[in-house]
């Protein structure tokens, strides 16, 4: 029982106390950790997808500004070009200050097939890159201006752009590249700041409202849970559920229901466990009352008056029926039956041997039958197999003595062999199973096939089927009551856990 092996082993009890003691107290940890919370998560993944976005718009503004800052050259020049006609002698002084006005170098035009050189100045350098405006697409403009910021310093640049209206057919400038790298640096530092502003505010927003609508009550059923578990069977630890109508509402509420159904379950557990032991203890005292009262009624069986003749038959069989329903309650009090001890034996000296124990062979009452070879063999463990045929075979014997009276009573174990599966049916003539016992046939307690038992013995004989790797069923047949077993040999038992396994 619970408390015997809790006084048995106390230092082992108080091990796995203290290592669950452990785990709980590292789950709450966890559940309560602010550095690996959903709330902190989420703050960063929002600056940083916040980020990426402000990212993904920085590079096309900045090759955007770049190409603006070219065709406003392109136009200053063209300016200077024009103020510079090849008709007017302008000093060299008014050259270079047209040029330094433009912010360019040298500037050309193309006008009816011929290109000219309008402006020129000193270069230290020479020309590193050519670019046409013309002709470029975005991802040429995106890479371009990407490739300023890595440029040396002391470069010049050669652009061809179209010119206004009536000017010629493209104009040619040649621009020191570090003015233009300076502007891009300014332009880039103020959208990355005016990025970094964005991305805050924006993260903010969007983690105070994700944090109020699933953060927060994800943390508080998270927090329930771990509570609720460190004390499952106290009622105030259940989640209160919240009116909320989306899918936090619905957790809440399933959560609410599966706690409370869970600390019934285990309050009902503790008291069933309690009775148990209970009635386990009231069970060995009766029984050995009962085993006292057998004796003496025993003795009565030699008493030579007519009616306690008569009579002392039937209190002995009223012992044995109490002493075995004590038996078969402590017995299936256990925690688990024992795994079958297999071995390969003849079936029907068993069958032969459920007959006598239950006195079918002496009665002439009804019909008892054993249809099946002489040689036939099972593998299975002979003592389980004998309680299984002896609980099937006792329920017959029952059902036919309610039937005694009727037309050909009779009880039959038949058996045969299929390949490596042999089946076993226990027929009886009696009044058949109950619909309402059909349902619960092979529950304790509950599936009774005859008024007033307990269906110990078909639940018992149902357990250790199951161990063996076999099934018990009820036929459908129209008269009396037919159970059928059938019972794999290991080979075939292996084979199924291979299947499985590689299933």
């Amino acid at each position: 029982m619970p408390s015997d092996s809790k006084e048995k082993n106390p230092d082992k009890n108080a091990e796995m106390e203290n290592a669950g003691e452990i785990e709980q107290a590292q789950i709450s940890t966890s559940a309560r950790d602010p550095f690996f919370g959903l709330s902190s998560k989420l703050l960063i993944l929002t600056i940083v997808f916040v980020m990426i976005a402000e990212v993904l718009v920085f590079v096309p503004s900045v090759a955007n500004f770049r190409k603006n800052w070219l065709v406003e050259r392109l136009a200053a020049a063209q300016i200077a070009a024009l103020a510079a006609a090849p008709d007017r002698q302008l000093p060299q002084a008014a050259q270079t200050e047209l040029l330094k006005n433009a912010q360019v170098h040298a500037v050309a035009l193309k006008r009816g097939g011929t290109r000219k050189l309008i402006l020129q100045s000193d270069m230290p350098g020479a020309i590193a890159s050519h670019y046409d405006l013309r002709e470029a697409s975005w991802t040429d403009l995106t890479w371009d201006a990407l490739k300023v910021f890595f440029a040396p310093s002391g470069e010049f640049i050669r652009v061809v752009g179209q010119p206004g209206f009536g000017a010629g057919e493209f104009i040619e400038i040649v621009v020191e590249q570090d003015p233009l790298k300076a502007a891009m640096v300014r332009f880039g530092l103020s959208i990355l700041g005016l990025s970094i502003i964005i991305s805050v505010i924006t993260a903010a927003l969007v983690y105070l409202a994700l944090n109020l609508m699933l953060v927060r009550p994800m943390m508080q059923i998270t927090r329930s849970m771990v509570r609720f578990s460190e004390n499952p069977e106290d009622p105030t630890r259940v989640i209160v559920p919240s009116d909320r109508k989306d899918e936090i509402g619905t957790a809440e509420r399933e959560l609410s229901h599966m706690q409370n159904e869970l600390s019934g379950m285990l309050q009902q557990k503790n008291r069933l466990a309690a009775l148990g032991l209970a009635v386990s203890k009231i069970n060995h005292d009766l029984r050995n009352i009962l085993s006292s009262a057998q004796l003496i009624s025993d003795r009565l069986g030699g008493v030579q008056d007519p009616l306690v003749q008569r009579m002392a038959p039937k209190l002995v069989n009223s012992l044995d029926r109490a002493i075995r329903l004590c038996t078969d309650t402590l017995k299936f009090g256990r925690a688990k039956e024992a795994a079958p001890e297999r071995d390969i034996h003849q079936l029907k000296p068993l069958v032969e041997e459920v007959g006598e124990s239950l006195g079918l062979s002496d009665t002439s009452a009804f019909n008892w039958r054993i249809d099946m070879p002489n040689n036939l063999e099972v593998d299975a463990d002979r003592d389980q197999l004998y309680r299984i045929l002896s609980n099937l075979c006792r329920n017959a014997l029952q059902a036919v003595e309610t039937q005694y009276g009727g037309s050909n009573p009779e009880i039959l174990v038949a058996a045969s062999r299929t390949g490596a599966v042999v089946a076993i049916e226990v027929h009886d003539t009696g009044p058949g199973v109950a619909e309402k016992a059909r349902a619960h046939l092979f529950e304790p307690f509950q599936g009774s096939a005859r008024k007033g038992g307990t269906g110990l013995g078909l639940a018992i004989a149902a357990e250790l089927v199951q161990a063996h790797g076999g099934e018990i069923v009820l036929g459908e047949e129209r008269v009396g009551t037919t159970f059928r077993i059938t019972m794999p040999d290991r080979v075939v038992e292996l084979h199924k856990s291979r299947e499985s396994a590689s299933a």
